[in-house]
């Protein structure tokens, strides 16, 4: 879309306003707002501002960005009223990209794999809780007590079910956003569900699970809920993740994942990519489960992965092989189960293809896949089969990835510096803290 075309569109469609959305490190929306009539000069010149108060960006004396909005994005906002929104690139003052932009980092590596003729395709499925508000306002630092809004269960469809309408409203908002949700349903937990976007380049799914967290989010406040895609806001319950779908296609549209003449129909190249993902799979976590709860979802028992291996049907694998649908070899496909809805996408898919790209690169086998569940399997089992587990916290993954050059060449030398000395705060913070389980257990027994 020509600058013209789009100020055309804005006109004819009453926009008075324009958020220029951006993503810090962490993966927090971030957004400018200008008027429409200012619309022309954002597109010739970007929109500057001060980067030194946003996560993991620049320092005080360097401070001054660049918003380049993207056209492409350009969405009305459901629930603004005339109001829309385009998603932007962040700039150098010299109009270089900003290494420190998560979006970039993306585009970097999606540059790496278009220099082979290949497009790398992902699929999302967010998982997210709905709980009710409580009215009250929060004292600072009061705990919370999440309440679920509704008991059913997976795929009920019952007068129980009281989100079904917010899920249609969800879904018809991200419609109204330009894009392909596929299904939407209740998920095991009470409570929990689940929203699945049509697969699309790795990109324009990036921009997606931005605006489906911010979709959910307006949707749930309508009806005086919250929601939350944090990975495991309830005890006892199964956990949220964002499972993604990945796959690669050449230019002439064809699926280069699929070989139908071999076993489980996945060609060399993605066998490859899989042996990528799992020799890296551990300091992979630190940026697809980013958060200290992250690792409270990946224990055993909760169709959350623990275990570094594939599988075809078995759940309790990090990588599964969905069937492909009868005579679409299109739909050929692998599956990652370890990433949460608190990951910044931009900088997930940016790691996952360069652990995918390193497995091909040094044409890595995988190991064979293990069908059995291995939740189950001995310690013995597990060194027999060389089965690695995943991180059991944020910062044995943070270790993991200090270790890894593939992972952290893939960030970039700023973001990666950024991330991790973020991430190394939340875990001391966390550390530090005293939790309601040690008060119930040691205030009155020690």
């Amino acid at each position: 879309m020509e600058p013209a075309d789009l100020i055309s569109r804005v006109e004819s469609e009453g926009v008075e306003f324009i958020n220029l959305h951006f993503t810090d490190i962490l993966g927090t929306l971030k957004a400018v707002t200008v008027p429409a009539r200012a619309l022309g000069e954002a597109c010739q010149r970007g929109v500057w501002f001060d980067g030194s108060s946003i996560e993991g960006f620049a320092r005080i004396h360097e401070s001054d960005m660049v918003l380049r909005p993207d056209l492409r994005t350009y969405a009305v906002l459901p629930w603004g009223p005339r109001q829309a929104r385009l998603i932007c690139d962040v700039c150098q003052p010299d109009g270089s990209p900003f290494p420190g932009d998560p979006r970039q980092v993306l585009r970097q590596g999606l540059a790496r794999i278009a220099a082979r003729g290949l497009t790398y395709f992902v699929g999302p499925e967010l998982e997210f809780f709905l709980f009710r508000r409580n009215g009250e306002p929060r004292a600072e630092g009061a705990q919370l007590h999440p309440v679920p809004h509704d008991v059913v269960g997976y795929f009920d469809f019952s007068p129980k079910d009281l989100a079904s309408e917010v899920r249609a409203d969800i879904m018809r908002a991200l419609a109204q956003l330009g894009m392909q949700p596929e299904t939407a349903h209740h998920e095991c937990a009470a409570a929990q569900h689940e929203i699945d976007i049509r697969y699309a380049d790795a990109l324009s799914a990036a921009d997606n699970v931005m605006s489906v967290r911010q979709a959910v989010k307006a949707v749930a406040a309508n009806y005086d809920l919250y929601a939350t895609f944090m990975p495991k806001p309830l005890f006892g319950v199964a956990g949220s993740g964002m499972h993604v779908h990945q796959s690669f296609f050449d230019q002439a549209d064809r699926n280069v994942f699929h070989d139908e003449r071999s076993r489980y129909q996945l060609s060399p190249l993605a066998l490859q990519f899989i042996a990528g993902q799992l020799a890296h799979a551990r300091a992979l976590a630190a940026v697809v489960a980013p958060t200290v709860n992250s690792y409270k979802r990946l224990t055993p028992g909760y169709e959350a992965p623990v275990y570094v291996c594939w599988a075809r049907v078995n759940r309790s694998a990090l990588m599964r092989v969905p069937s492909p649908s009868p005579g679409r070899p299109q739909s050929t496909r692998v599956e990652l189960r370890c990433p949460d809805g608190s990951a910044n996408p931009y900088l997930a898919l940016a790691a996952m293809l360069a652990a995918g790209l390193d497995g091909i690169e040094r044409g890595l086998e995988p190991p064979e896949p293990v069908e059995e569940n291995v939740y189950q399997f001995e310690d013995t089992q597990l060194e027999q089969r060389c089965i690695a587990r995943l991180p059991g916290s944020l910062s044995e993954a943070l270790d993991a990835l200090e270790q890894d050059e593939v992972i952290l060449r893939a960030l970039g030398e700023h973001v990666a510096r950024a991330f991790i000395r973020a991430k190394r705060a939340e875990w001391e913070d966390y550390r530090i803290r005293i939790s309601d389980w040690e008060l119930q257990r040691y205030l009155e027994t020690t």
